[in-house]
């Protein structure tokens, strides 16, 4: 539940971690159509979000999140965000290069998943190729 009238309890969640959890002033996501800002007093609103940056203040201070695409559902004063991925940042160059970092991360997972199935592939072929040639002689 928020904190009063004017917070809001964010909740960004992953499917192996809780991003973040905690109260917010005011939010500042993207969805396909634009960004949008959310403020306590907003009415529920469920929004489907693009890659970007997310913004969310508390105070004085201002934080970000950068997301793959995901959900943003906002009733009463709880707004929950459900994406793939995500990494959070007190700054923006600091979420820049976690994002940098989680990229480079995943090309090496990606690089990697095709390989094996490049390497799969060639082996199917081949058994394939094999057995032809058996039915064959």
């Amino acid at each position: 539940m928020a904190a009063s009238d004017r917070d809001m309890r964010l909740r960004v969640l992953l499917p192996t971690e809780v991003l973040v959890d905690e109260a917010v002033d005011k939010i500042i996501a993207e969805a396909a159509n634009g960004s949008f800002c959310l403020l306590p007093r907003h009415i529920d609103f469920v929004a489907a979000l693009v890659p970007g940056v997310m913004s969310f203040t508390r105070g004085a201070y201002e934080y970000y999140a950068g997301l793959d695409r995901g959900i943003l559902v906002k009733c009463a004063g709880e707004v929950t965000v459900s994406t793939l991925d995500g990494v959070r940042g007190d700054e923006l160059g600091e979420l820049e290069e976690h994002v940098r970092q989680r990229f480079l991360e995943l090309d090496e997972h990606e690089r990697k998943a095709r390989s094996a199935v490049a390497r799969l592939e060639a082996g199917t072929l081949r058994t394939f190729r094999e057995m032809q040639e058996r039915s064959r002689g």
